[in-house]
């Protein structure tokens, strides 16, 4: 929806269109817009003169000089007006030509452009009123009355609908206007409150106070028939209705499009989608709504970017514990550890290029965090050519030490068949860990702190020197369920450095 229509209509464009398209665009649609708006004031105008106000019917005593110069001058000031009106928006909307970011000047001269535009309506119509006024007082004394108030309310059924229409048309425009920034403060003191008030006024206040100028005027003629009282409050009803109708919609147009482009920009938000921004182009409170969206989807995509970042660094679970809890401190859990070593880092490192170096330590944790991470597990931290896997905190695994054995042999065999120019040796381990986060206030850092993680990384130096690469505690092998555990079978009994008790290895089959 928000790519389909940006703006609220189809009419009006994609957001990403040229200067070239959008000019032409805004000049059909103003130029249509004019000409429908006019045609509606003038049929207001015939209504009322011919059907509402009461007095000898206007159509029977209109002169011959009056039949010619009412069309004539409709024609004349539809023609000026439009002309009028697109050097006004070509001068107003230079910037759009010049492809550049519209300054705050711009934008002020841009959001006010539909009220400049709707005063060219407002001098031709006045003016109307006074030319065919003074027409009339010369010509038919007795109507110039009657005309003077016709003209009058089709001049301001004409100029609200002029504003609405305009308003619409202009949207693509100032949504460029309003790209880098919100809807300047001194516009937003006369906003949809404002609004809202004046186009109460035009679509019902002004039609009921002809309704009671036409009842003051039919006392005042003391003539009138119940025919044609009749047929006056018939003909002005409609046309209140009609105008309160069209005028109610085209209001109510203008502040739900861009509450539904919020509405719609939110429900792609809910679904995940956060590289979501929608054009501003209301220069009322409305626009700075949909300008506190687009920093609030900004917002989102930051914290998601440093999530992201962070996530890759001490690994998802550990983001989602930080999120929940920023204590500093741990608690006791079973959990099993994998330790993995390259052999002959010191070799590698006296060899081979610093830069061929970094690439084999890169392809090497690229093996480990994805096996790591396939088991269930999470690497806690690398450090040099070595890292640790932590399985069962702070997630909890149902079978953690499965998975971590299970991870250490598809491990042990993806780097012999993947990475033959180096080797590497890894333990694998289980029992009771403290894991949380250590550190202080200013710097976290989550860990896992036990006698088996000193274990892992003492049965890894063991494993560099067998045939496998691999050696495990047979602790870690009775803790996991049978599946895995078949695939182990035990070894001496070992007393590691470190340690006073004695470690009952284990290898795979």
């Amino acid at each position: 929806m928000l790519k389909r229509r940006p703006f609220g209509s189809w009419l009006l464009g994609p957001v990403d269109q040229s200067p070239r398209v959008l000019r032409f665009r805004l000049r059909v649609l103003m130029m249509t817009f004019s000409i429908g708006s006019n045609l509606i004031g003038a049929a207001v105008v015939f209504v009322l003169a011919v059907f509402v106000l009461p007095g000898p019917p206007l159509v029977d005593q209109l002169q011959t000089l009056e039949a010619i110069t009412i069309p004539a001058y409709f024609l004349l000031a539809v023609v000026i007006g439009c002309v009028w009106s697109t050097r006004l928006t070509r001068r107003v909307t230079r910037w759009v030509d010049e492809d550049r970011p519209a300054t705050r000047k711009d934008q002020i001269a841009t959001l006010r452009l539909p009220l400049r535009l709707t005063l060219i309506e407002v001098f031709l119509w006045l003016l109307a009123c006074v030319i065919f006024t003074v027409m009339t007082v010369v010509l038919q004394p007795e109507n110039a009355l009657r005309i003077a108030v016709t003209i009058f309310d089709g001049a301001i059924v004409t100029c609200a609908v002029s504003y609405l229409l305009t308003e619409f048309a202009l949207r693509p425009v100032a949504a460029r206007a309003l790209a880098d920034s919100p809807p300047p403060r001194r516009l937003l003191s006369a906003g949809l409150k404002a609004r809202t008030v004046f186009f109460w006024a035009v679509g019902s206040g002004v039609p009921v106070a002809g309704l009671m100028l036409a009842a003051v005027l039919a006392l005042i003629e003391g003539d009138v028939s119940p025919t044609r009282l009749s047929v006056m409050i018939l003909a002005l009803g409609m046309v209140v209705l009609l105008n309160g109708l069209l005028l109610t919609l085209l209001a109510a147009k203008s502040v739900v499009a861009p509450v539904r482009s919020v509405r719609n920009a939110l429900t792609l938000i809910g679904e995940g989608q956060l590289d979501i921004r929608i054009p501003v182009f209301d220069g009322t409170e409305l626009g700075s709504l949909q300008a506190g969206f687009n920093k609030m989807a900004e917002g989102l995509r930051e914290r998601e970017r440093i999530r992201d970042v962070f996530g890759r660094y001490v690994g998802p679970e550990v983001v989602q514990e930080a999120l929940t809890s920023d204590r500093l401190g741990g608690e006791e859990r079973f959990a099993a550890v994998l330790f993995v070593d390259l052999v002959g880092s010191t070799e590698l490192a006296a060899d081979r290029p610093p830069t061929e170096v970094v690439q084999l330590l890169n392809r090497f944790f690229t093996i480990v965090v994805d096996e790591v991470v396939r088991q269930g597990g999470f690497v806690n931290k690398f450090a040099g050519d070595a890292a640790l896997a932590v399985f069962g905190a702070p997630a909890e695994l149902p079978d953690a030490a499965g998975s971590a054995l299970r991870a250490g042999r598809t491990l042990a065999r993806r780097l012999a068949e993947e990475l033959p120019e180096a080797t590497a040796g890894i333990g694998v381990t289980a029992g009771i860990v403290v894991a949380g986060t250590v550190g202080d206030v200013r710097r976290h850092e989550y860990t896992v702190i036990g006698d088996p993680v000193n274990e892992a990384a003492r049965l890894t130096e063991l494993a560099k020197s067998t045939p496998g690469r691999l050696i495990a505690s047979m602790t870690a092998v009775d803790e996991a369920a049978p599946a895995e555990a078949a695939h182990w079978h035990p070894g001496d009994e070992v007393t590691v450095r470190g340690r006073s008790e004695p470690t009952h290895l284990a290898v795979p089959q």
